[in-house]
């Protein structure tokens, strides 16, 4: 089995600090089941190849297991031939530094995500069609599952499961490790080793950031940990706390502070009246409004028959349950109710089924992610969705000195992860566009104060226009 991780970020050989591997040298780790091996076939400035292959000891993985049936199966099967948990745990071993996300001499360049192209092979891709995309791809990858043909004389054999993994990505090294790491093994379906608690804890931690947001989290889960039922619903339920406590607190602390303050000025009436007329000039039918909530812009958007398809997506199942009672999708006409979709899911993580829309919208929805995170979700929204329109809201952290019995320096929001001054959400507007071919022009919401601009400030991003 050969795992190889190449990257074009130049120096290329930074690679070798971030893995904590000299390119030069050869890296030889004992393990309780063989020996693994690291180098670098190729280190330039331009390109650099990490390599990590593993050597199975056969006959230690039988020691002390007996006689008796099956004891051949132990002997003749793909073990020491295809990627499975053997990897995993040589990448455990080999790279522990470098999955923790830590580098001695390059800390900032390991929190950067880089281009990096991974080869798995061979790796069995057992169950689904298409799986190896339907993990990978979620995570930022452009993937590729290319087939090893059986010998065609014995066709009675049955397809192969065996693959090149070809993955594609601008990722962390430690969110490739950790992806790896996790999903090597549900891919092949298999490991070598009981699992219990301690695993389940090993996949909660290796899949922090990642794993609750997956559209198949619970295959995932299901496989990492055999499928023994009391350890995949505690995983599960772990899982979903936080996204559980988010969609309990949302309704409360949206009540109490934000709304609270912009109530006299009707601003989020003028949001949505805004952003609909903005809809309505590009033409859009078909409208994507990620980070829905409570579906209010969904609803302001109902009455216009140009819009023929309207979706809202939300990490909170509450505030989806809460959207489809607002927009009353059970009360209306088949046809009415077609036009309307309400998704699950996050909006960092590519998916497929938000793609080919005409226009995305996030009202009031970048402030509420991780500046860690936001690189992920610009990804997402305009290298993957790529809608020709994108209309984004937030607030103007200037204007907040207006808002009667608000604090110097406080946030209109509890959930708030930060909130831009006029300057500052056009310039991370400006090297959007610029990055992704997108022209953006930015328009006040609410009354302008000559000084502090206006309570919210938009941006409309056009795809391939002139300014």
């Amino acid at each position: 089995m050969l795992l190889t991780i190449s990257t074009t970020h130049r120096p290329a050989t930074d690679l070798g600090f971030l893995l904590h591997k000299n390119p030069d040298r050869l890296h030889e780790k004992e393990l309780a089941f063989g020996r693994a091996f690291a180098f670098f076939p190729e280190a330039a400035e331009e390109r650099a190849t990490f390599a990590l292959t593993v050597e199975i000891d056969r006959v230690q993985l039988v020691r002390g297991k007996g006689e008796g049936e099956g004891l051949l199966d132990q002997y003749v099967n793909d073990r020491a031939y295809a990627a499975s948990s053997f990897l995993s745990v040589a990448l455990g071993k080999v790279l522990n530094t470098a999955m923790a996300g830590r580098s001695k001499h390059r800390q900032a360049l390991a929190e950067q995500r880089l281009p990096l192209v991974v080869t798995v092979e061979p790796i069995a891709a057992r169950g689904r069609e298409g799986m190896a995309a339907r993990l990978f791809e979620p995570l930022g990858y452009e993937v590729q599952a290319q087939p090893h043909m059986l010998d065609l004389q014995r066709l009675d054999w049955g397809a192969s499961p065996y693959v090149t993994l070809h993955l594609e990505g601008r990722l962390t090294i430690r969110e490739v490790l950790t992806h790896l790491y996790v999903l090597i093994p549900v891919l092949d379906n298999s490991k070598h080793f009981y699992v219990n608690e301690d695993e389940m804890e090993n996949l909660l931690a290796k899949g922090a950031g990642w794993l609750d947001g997956h559209p198949e989290k619970e295959f995932i889960v299901t496989r990492a940990l055999r499928r023994k039922s009391n350890l995949v619903r505690e995983a599960l339920a772990r899982l979903s706390e936080t996204a559980a406590s988010e969609e309990e607190f949302a309704p409360e602390i949206k009540n109490a502070g934000e709304e609270t303050l912009e109530t006299p000025i009707r601003l989020n009436d003028q949001r949505m009246e805004t952003v609909t007329t903005a809809l309505l000039a590009c033409g859009a039918k078909r409208v994507v409004d990620l980070g829905c909530g409570e579906g209010r812009l969904l609803r302001e958007l109902k009455p216009h028959r140009q819009f023929e398809e309207i979706v809202g997506v939300d990490a909170s199942l509450h505030s989806l349950e809460r959207a489809e009672k607002r927009l009353k999708l059970d009360h209306m006409a088949e046809r009415q109710r077609a036009r309307f979709k309400l998704l699950h899911g996050a909006l960092t993580y590519r998916d497929r089924r938000l793609e080919g829309y005409d226009a995305a919208t996030l009202v009031e929805v970048i402030e509420h992610v991780d500046p860690d995170r936001l690189p992920a979700l610009e990804r997402v929204l305009f290298e993957f969705m790529t809608p020709p329109t994108v209309i984004i809201t937030t607030p103007n952290r200037e204007y907040n000195a207006l808002f009667e019995g608000m604090a110097p320096g406080a946030m209109r929001h509890r959930d708030h992860r930060f909130e831009w001054g006029r300057a500052e959400f056009e310039g991370w507007a400006a090297r959007v566009a610029t990055a992704h071919a997108y022209q953006v022009r930015f328009q006040p919401i609410g009354p302008v104060d000559e000084a502090l601009g206006a309570p919210t400030q938009m941006a409309v991003f056009t795809r391939g226009a002139t300014s």
